[in-house]
């Protein structure tokens, strides 16, 4: 058996170890990303797509924004977080897993909203790719300009 046989072998075995039945769901939005979210009492374990974040996201720096909720609230090994999350890029699928987990953890315990509210992670931030304009190159950015 030659590396790509056992490498498809693998995919097909991965399955999330936990049940989500009795959870908490919720719908986190950044950029172009959207992210279904499940969340339940448990040990603290968190997949992306079906893969560990540690796995899934590789950047220490993704991983600390995934984990900014559960550390707001100071319960990082309380609850197991499930996510599905689909387009744009790392950083906007990242924002959009927080802002999934802060709002299924209010679903959960209403107490939570004040601290999470506080530090910002409940609102979904606005902020878009600005849209190309005619006549420039970019959104803002003209064509270069030659006096001569």
């Amino acid at each position: 058996m030659n590396q790509l046989q056992t490498n498809k072998i693998d995919k097909k075995q991965k399955k999330l170890p936990i049940d989500f039945k009795d959870s908490q769901s919720a719908t986190g939005r950044r950029k172009r990303s959207i992210a279904r979210v499940w969340v339940k009492k448990g040990s603290g374990k968190i997949f992306v797509n079906g893969k560990q974040m540690m796995q899934y996201f590789k950047r220490p720096a993704h991983q600390l924004i995934v984990t900014r909720p559960l550390d707001e609230i100071k319960a990082t090994s309380d609850y197991d977080v499930k996510c599905n999350v689909k387009g744009g890029g790392l950083t906007g699928q990242a924002g959009a897993i927080i802002h999934g987990i802060s709002r299924a953890l209010v679903n959960i315990d209403s107490s939570y909203k004040k601290t999470l509210k506080k530090s910002k992670l409940t609102t979904r931030d606005p902020r878009k790719v600005e849209r190309k304009k005619y006549g420039h190159r970019k959104a803002r950015r003209s064509f270069q300009f030659s006096k001569r």
